[in-house]
């Protein structure tokens, strides 16, 4: 991913760092060969460069570009899980992937933690996006996930004689489970997901079930996937098996939803951040019946969005980290909506428009381990800036419409935005 050679001096406007501090209102920002050299207060910013680049803020806001924390790129606005397995060929998919790459970029996504991906797309999304042959956020892969048999991503009939061969690996015991990760290690992925328990949208293993994985093959594909180098994270809805994933070492949670006080104590003492992805709740709550969802899937979303909105915010007020991402890429969810999960979390879980921007931002990276590169507005780090015209503090779904972004950087690159010298938009439509 090519840097800007050149210099871009990005002022008036305020501020929003990502730290979680205070704007500054009257800001500059300074982009030299990539990374930001100065950001603050225009009373103390050097004199402009001679060739620089100007940007007007326009008394909008300057910020870090978001970070999508649970992202799936190859879920094309889906109707039903098993859409995923049935419906096209590896082929299609990939083109769809990078559609929604790029819809993720021009949304002011310049990074993103894949949350799981057909055929292991996105470990190629990444090395085409890295080598600026597509545009998309920086993408951390985490290819196929892994489920026990019988498990939320496990629906295939035994009758049908077929697997699940291009979106999970299905595990029987710890050495399936190690054999899995190891085939994701050969293809280059830094993530593993798994399944270790239900969710509201399956009949037979919903929110409160545990046993979709067992503990000894949680502790296997921790042990295995350490040992290479990766990270473990798991769709951990039920409060015994988001204590399994702490106790066996996972390296985030998605979802963490129903939380008690010893699962509350156990993470804070490893720090463990979670991504509550609450939107797809809340879209299929108030979307699902004209999806086709029954009565009894959009009560279960329900207990979701309640108990996952209670935990998001004692975790984050006993000092917790939460990151952002809102598991988009259903009918009711689709991709591009990503924003809508920060105006969620600011209108109606309760956090303050400043700490829902850190989560989206400084935590989202550090989610990804590149917290040293980006996510905050600070000298040495990488120019991913979005300009946005308006006030995200005052109105933080400004957000939500890419049409007021003014200018989307990464690594100092105008990608995207209303000054971007291509402007066109994507649209994502349903498969």
């Amino acid at each position: 991913m090519k840097l800007d050679t050149g210099t871009t001096f990005i002022a008036n406007g305020q501020l929003i760092d990502g730290t979680g501090a205070p704007p500054v209102a009257d800001a500059v920002l300074i982009i030299r060969n990539g990374c930001i050299s100065y950001a603050g207060d225009a009373a103390g910013a050097p004199p402009v460069p001679e060739g620089a680049r100007r940007i007007d803020a326009k008394g909008g806001t300057i910020m870090p570009g978001l970070v999508e924390a649970h992202f799936h790129a190859t879920y094309f606005n889906i109707l039903a899980l098993e859409d995923l397995d049935i419906k096209y060929p590896v082929e299609y998919v990939s083109l769809l992937a990078s559609v929604n790459c790029r819809l993720a970029l021009e949304c002011g996504y310049t990074a993103a933690r894949s949350g799981g991906c057909l055929f292991n797309c996105d470990v190629w999304l990444r090395k085409a996006i890295e080598g600026d042959l597509i545009p998309g956020p920086r993408l951390s892969p985490s290819g196929r996930e892994i489920c026990s048999a019988g498990g939320l991503m496990d629906w295939n009939p035994e009758f049908r004689k077929i697997g699940m061969e291009g979106l999970v690996f299905i595990v029987n015991g710890a050495d399936d489970a190690r054999k899995a990760v190891r085939a994701l290690v050969k293809d280059g992925v830094e993530w593993v997901k798994t399944y270790p328990t239900g969710d509201a949208a399956a009949p037979d293993t919903n929110d409160h079930h545990t046993l979709c994985m067992t503990f000894d093959e949680m502790n296997a594909v921790v042990r295995t996937a350490h040992n290479h180098g990766m990270k473990v994270t798991g769709h951990c809805r039920a409060t015994e098996g988001i204590k399994n994933a702490l106790r066996a070492g996972y390296d985030t949670l998605e979802h963490g939803t129903f939380m008690d006080d010893e699962a509350l104590e156990m993470l804070l003492a490893r720090d463990v951040p979670v991504v509550p992805a609450l939107y797809f709740e809340k879209a299929s709550v108030e979307r699902g019946p004209d999806f086709g969802l029954s009565r009894r899937v959009i009560d279960g979303h329900q207990e979701t969005l309640d108990g996952g909105a209670e935990s998001a915010l004692r975790i984050l007020r006993a000092g917790g980290r939460i990151g952002m991402g809102g598991d988009y890429g259903f009918g009711w969810n689709p991709h591009g909506d990503y924003a809508r999960e920060l105006t969620f979390f600011t209108k109606d879980v309760g956090f303050t428009p400043l700490e829902t921007i850190r989560c989206a931002t400084k935590t989202g990276a550090e989610i990804m381990g590149r917290g040293d590169e980006f996510g905050t507005l600070e000298p040495g780090k990488l120019g991913d800036v979005l300009v946005v015209d308006g006030d995200v503090v005052a109105d933080i779904s400004l957000l939500e419409d890419r049409q007021n972004l003014l200018a989307v950087f990464q690594g100092g690159v105008l990608k995207a935005g209303k000054l971007a010298p291509r402007g066109e938009t994507t649209v994502m439509v349903n498969g």
